[in-house]
Parts: structure tokens; sequence; C-alpha cells
């Protein structure tokens, strides 16, 4: 693999665990839902944070990170249920439609919950720019692959909450899917044998609605999104 031909070749890179530690340490603390600052404001500050190798490699962190710490919720809410009625659900990681689609009613979303504290609309969407901006050098730090399949969990867990899980679909919301779907395109076109697109992705791909999307203070629609056609658009390459 070339990622790891790099890390045992010519290709190394000087990486500084103890200012990674920092620059996580800062974009778990001083961002997120408990501050009053925009969204969109927390974005950019962080995305100016993580630059350089060190960042890339912590925003490749929080996406993984978040990935599996949903999955974990979602594990439990799953074993809970089961605890409570006797119900039995199928958590898949490589699809986590069909468990929205019969249990959506029951499960709490959990990316609005994670035990790291980093939520959708500040770390995680600037973790995504950051891994999509720099795709191109990704596999100078880490294995690109995980990375990618871990940002298609959290898109499937982001657009099956609003289908399924009563997650409002704001001006943050569409943003972070916008970001997921463009940073997963980047990572797609940099990485040697990019894998099959996963299910959710492909059912997603087969439409063509728009969807309503609302200011984040208010009921009123501001604009709208279509992932059918974001989908193909950027990940058809």
């Amino acid at each position: 693999m070339r990622w790891l031909r790099r890390l045992l070749g010519g290709g190394r890179v000087q990486l500084d665990p103890e200012r990674q530690q920092v620059l996580l340490r800062d974009a778990q603390q001083r961002y997120g839902g408990h501050t009053r600052v925009r969204f969109s404001e927390q974005v950019e500050a962080i995305t100016g944070m993580l630059d350089g190798d060190d960042g890339l490699v912590v925003a490749a962190r929080i996406v993984g990170q978040v990935a599996d710490e949903a999955h974990t919720d979602l594990l439990a809410q799953a074993h809970d249920i089961h605890r409570r009625t006797g119900r039995r659900l199928v958590v898949n990681r490589r699809n986590y439609r069909p468990l929205w689609m019969e249990a959506g009613p029951a499960l709490r979303w959990p990316l609005f919950a994670l035990p790291s504290g980093f939520h959708p609309y500040a770390q995680v969407a600037a973790a995504v720019t950051v891994v999509g901006g720099q795709a191109p050098r990704l596999d100078r730090v880490t294995d690109p692959h995980p990375i990618l399949t871990r940002m298609f969990e959290v898109l499937d867990l982001t657009t099956a909450g609003w289908e399924y899980g009563r997650v409002r679909v704001d001006t943050d919301a569409a943003t972070l899917a916008d970001r997921l779907i463009s940073s997963a395109g980047q990572l797609l076109t940099a990485v040697d044998d990019p894998p099959r697109l996963p299910p959710p992705v492909r059912e997603l791909m087969r439409r063509n609605n728009t969807l309503a999307v609302h200011d984040p203070t208010g009921p009123r629609p501001v604009g709208g999104i279509n992932l059918g056609a974001m989908l193909r658009e950027r990940l058809l390459v």
C-alpha cells in the first residue's frame, strides 16, 4: 500500500505527537455546542488551527473517533432496547439505514451526545474539511482507507438522522453533509484502489428529491439540498 511504503521509506514526514495532543485538546475544549460562537465561525477557526501534517493527523483522528463513538452508542442503545423489550436490532456499520428505518423513533441520534464532546457541526465539519483539503497528503501520515470508511459512516448517520431520527435539516446540518460529500469525493480521487461506494450512498444516489433547509434559529426554509444530485456529481469520478 502506498501509505505504508511512504511511512517506511523516503516519504516519511516528521510528526509531533505532543503537538497533536495539544491540538486535539484545544479543539475538544474550546469549541462545540457549549460555546455561543456560531458553528460556521467555529469550523473556520478549527480548520485554520489544524494546519500541517500534525493537524491532518488530528483531523483524521477526530473523524475516526466520532464514527467509533457513534457505533458504540448505537450498540448500547440496541442492547438496552433488547433488554427492555426483547426486540433485537442489527447494528451494521456499513449500512445504518435499515436500523433507523426499523427503530428510528426508539433511537437517539448519537452525534449530538458523543463522549468526546465533539459536535457534528463544529469539530466534525472542520475535521472532514481538513481531511478533504489535504487528501493527497493523507497517505503520508496514515492509511486513508479506514478514514474514508469512517467518513461514509458519519454521512450515513447524518442522512439517516434527517429521514428517520427527527434531526432537523438546518443550514448547519446541510453544511456538514456538503463537507462530508465533498471530502469523501476528494479522498476517493486521491487513494489507490478506491473502494466500492457503500450501500447507503448508492441508495441515496438513486434519488433526486430536494429537502428543505431551515434557518437554525427559526422555522422558515432558506434553501434546499438534493443529496442524490450532490452525491452523483462529487463521487462518481
